[in-house]
């Protein structure tokens, strides 16, 4: 038990967020400086990405043409297929969740968790970095259109305050972690455990936030059982059959482990930071708290899965190289 808990903590610590967030949710001015904290350590994570990754490394991420389209045509057309699938088997969801499910399914990767799991598994992160942000960037314009192909909703443009989010406090703290490279690289190189604590430590600041958010709204007490177990299991299913996609379907067109890692999560995932907003603007007037619900739920089992992924990812890779290193 001991060991299973020293091997384990973390996704038991992923876990262990759902009874502070129930018990203590974070709200009002608390909920705001926890949003500017979680802020903070989001711009730390990729300045220190920045400042570690040499600039050969990071131009051959960005170059990696086969990776970021696999990613994006998983992320925009395999995603929707799938939703599509789901939602045309009769009585399987009520109305609402069936655009919910079918609105997860069209929308953007997710930037910090997809970047932070691949760090933390051993894959290839300048690869991640590129894919997972260019996703977001396109999804702003791309989510919008495929909704309007989808659905038959109505309602305005998207704001454009989520790219400059991603501009902000992604890009910027990243390009100046590389214009100081040369100065602090292998500083920052001695200490991974600073990477990999930051790394950590902001994915459990995003779910109990997340966890916090689902509390206060009451979403979890307005669905009947029957309602929640079915998308439970839709989403559980969606992820599987999406992971095993990107990380078989990798490896089959020929990608190196470092790059499987990265499709697999960066492919994976689906973003509740860019999702809740579109929603509110794409479905206003209608019961936004049903149509996002899904999206919640499949962004708390993501985190989980993902996390126990990244470290079996991680030991795997350990395991080896620690007997190497004992010849």
């Amino acid at each position: 038990m001991t060991a299973f808990i020293r091997r384990e903590w973390y996704t038991l610590a992923i876990f262990g967020m759902l009874l502070p967030a129930a018990i203590l949710p974070v709200q009002g001015d608390a909920a705001a400086i926890f949003s500017v904290l979680t802020k903070i350590a989001v711009m730390l994570l990729f300045f220190l990405h920045g400042a570690r990754l040499s600039r050969d490394v990071v131009i051959a991420g960005m170059t990696h043409w086969r990776l970021h389209l696999f990613v994006l045509a998983t992320t925009f057309v395999i995603f929707p297929i799938l939703g599509l699938i789901i939602i045309a088997v009769p009585g399987l969801t009520t109305a609402a969740l069936g655009t919910g499910i079918l609105f997860l399914c069209v929308l953007p990767s997710t930037v910090q968790s997809s970047i932070a799991f691949t760090s933390i598994a051993g894959g290839n992160v300048p690869a991640a970095i590129c894919s997972a942000t260019a996703s977001n960037i396109l999804g702003m314009f791309l989510t919008p259109l495929l909704v309007g192909l989808l659905f038959k909703t109505q309602g305005g443009g998207v704001s454009l305050d989520a790219v400059q989010s991603i501009v902000l406090q992604l890009l910027a703290p990243f390009i100046l972690g590389q214009i100081l490279q040369p100065f602090i690289g292998k500083w920052v190189a001695r200490h991974r455990a600073l990477t990999l604590t930051v790394d950590r430590g902001s994915i459990l600041m995003v779910v109990y936030a997340a966890f916090s958010e689902a509390t206060i709204t009451g979403l979890w007490y307005r669905l009947s059982a029957s309602d929640l177990v079915a998308i439970i299991v839709i989403d559980v299913v969606l992820l599987i059959a999406v992971l095993c996609f990107t990380y078989y379907g990798s490896g089959w067109l020929g990608f190196k482990r470092e790059d499987q890692i990265a499709v697999t999560f960066c492919g994976s995932k689906k973003s509740l930071a860019s999702g809740a907003p579109m929603a509110n603007v794409i479905f206003a007037g209608q019961n936004v708290g049903s149509i996002i619900l899904p999206l919640m739920i499949f962004h708390q089992i993501q985190l989980m899965v993902c996390a126990i992924l990244a470290r079996r990812f991680a030991a795997d890779w350990e395991r080896p190289n620690a007997t190497l290193a004992k010849r």
